[in-house]
């Protein structure tokens, strides 16, 4: 590989390893998330350092050209990325399930307490003044 390419890819992997570092400091990438990210920018710089890393593994597993092996890997990495991006969404998805079921509970237990409060009371006159207020508070965030 030539050198002025190598200069160009180490140029380009430093700054994406600034552009993780900022998505960290902004809060808009996780720590836990980022070290995959991390783990890749460090590959890209072994690979651009010492090219025959790629050539050995063609050789092993007999591939034609590096290139080729070279895009096995990008598709396997990839693949990985999707499960894992997958897997974060199923949990993300379970977990606003839970938070919408315990919202909907909680929303009925206020419904029945400010109904015992107007049957203690003796100031509500019908069943559909339970509850407004709690709606109301809703629309208003």
């Amino acid at each position: 590989m030539a050198v002025e390419i190598r200069i160009f890819l180490l140029a380009a992997v430093i700054l994406y390893f600034m552009e993780i570092i900022h998505l960290l400091k902004k809060k808009r990438l996780n720590l836990k998330y980022s070290l995959l990210w991390l783990a890749v920018g460090v590959l890209m710089i072994l690979f651009i350092i010492f090219p025959e890393i790629i050539s050995a593994f063609s050789n092993l597993l007999h591939f034609q050209s590096s290139m080729n092996a070279l895009y096995i890997l990008l598709i396997g990495f990839l693949v990985i990325i999707c499960v894992a991006l997958t897997s974060i969404v199923s949990n993300q998805n379970r977990h606003i399930k839970r938070l919408t079921q315990n919202a909907a509970l909680l929303e009925e237990r206020i419904r029945r307490i400010e109904r015992l409060e107007c049957i203690h009371m003796s100031d509500c006159n019908t069943d559909a003044q339970f509850g407004e207020n709690l709606d109301e508070t809703f629309k208003n965030e």
